[in-house]
């Protein structure tokens, strides 16, 4: 897969998992905690890779 395509599909997902976050009324449950952590993995995917998430980021966790 080329880098662009991957970066694509990061910040796709990385959309989808913000999405997600802001649905759970619940913070504390297990599934928010482990879509907490698949955000900050594309967070700091897509920071190293160059991507300004200041417009991406609604969530700012």
């Amino acid at each position: 897969m080329a880098e662009k395509e991957m970066i694509k599909l990061s910040i796709e997902e990385f959309s989808r998992i913000q999405d997600y976050m802001e649905l759970e009324e619940n913070k504390d449950s297990a599934s928010y905690k482990r879509i907490k952590r698949r955000y900050i993995e594309l967070k700091v995917f897509l920071t190293s890779a160059g991507v300004n998430l200041t417009e991406l980021d609604i969530i700012k966790e």
